[in-house]
């Protein structure tokens, strides 16, 4: 019984086991029996591999890419940006060519912008051309001679005397100072770049919200002759005649804003 009571005792004692494993283990035996509580061991066991491996990757990758870029460097990229740099100055400048350079005249308007559209919607495509780029221009706030084809025939024939007399005519048209700029796509390429607000600079700017009193920017009114019937009572010949100071639709251009 008492050696019962005193391995009890010393099981339950902690500071007798404590003392005796220091008394009895020296304390390097006790790292070499437990590595896992050699701390030191432990941290370099799992760390300086992966230090080693991440080191190892990232100067193969350096080399790697060092030795593609000399590799690559007195053939491709000098070409590469030389070519960017042209063909970005070629597509910034030749809308700017195209206006200087333009054979399409149109003889006495020299001193303004003369724009070419259909207000019908018949062509869903081309009307929204036409009203987009008269937004374009409307924006800048300056004066637009508007010249609606579908509202005179006269327009339509002074256009397809201007192009050449073609078959077939895009709308919209854009003339500045006298010369052929392009359709929409021009106009909406020459906004984007910044060009067109470089040659509208050249143009008086109208305040803004101004409204034609005369017709309301539509740059039509009705005949005051005929009072939009497009007929005249001759007397003489007591029968009706052609107005003819009138177009076909008995409409006369705005003798205000409109030539």
């Amino acid at each position: 019984m008492a050696d019962k009571t005193k391995s009890s005792s010393s099981f339950f004692n902690r500071s007798l086991t404590i003392h005796g494993h220091r008394t009895t283990d020296s304390t390097p035996k006790s790292h070499s029996l437990n590595p896992s509580l050699n701390r030191t061991t432990s941290i370099t066991k799992f760390y300086n591999p992966v230090e080693t491996s991440l080191k190892g990757k990232v100067k193969n990758l350096c080399r790697l890419f060092e030795g593609s870029k000399s590799s690559a460097k007195p053939t491709d990229p000098p070409q590469k940006h030389k070519s960017n740099k042209s063909v970005l100055s070629e597509s910034r400048l030749s809308p700017f060519l195209s206006l200087n350079n333009s054979v399409i005249r149109l003889p006495g308007t020299e001193d303004r912008i003369v724009v070419y559209f259909t207000s019908l919607r018949g062509i869903r495509r081309t009307y929204e051309d036409c009203y987009s780029v008269r937004m374009i221009f409307r924006g800048f706030r300056v004066w637009i001679d508007e010249r609606d084809v579908s509202m005179d025939s006269a327009y339509k024939k002074e256009l397809q005397i201007a192009m050449g007399e073609k078959s077939s005519v895009s709308l919209p048209q854009v003339f500045i100072m006298g010369k052929h700029v392009g359709g929409a796509d021009v106009v909406k390429s020459l906004f984007e770049i910044g060009e067109l607000a470089k040659i509208l600079k050249l143009f008086p700017v109208r305040e803004p919200g101004f409204v034609c009193r005369c017709c309301g920017d539509a740059r039509f009114i009705p005949c005051s002759n005929c009072s939009g019937s497009k007929k005249l009572y001759d007397e003489d010949e007591d029968r009706h005649k052609r107005c003819p100071e009138c177009n076909e639709n008995g409409l006369i251009r705005c003798p205000d804003c409109s030539s």
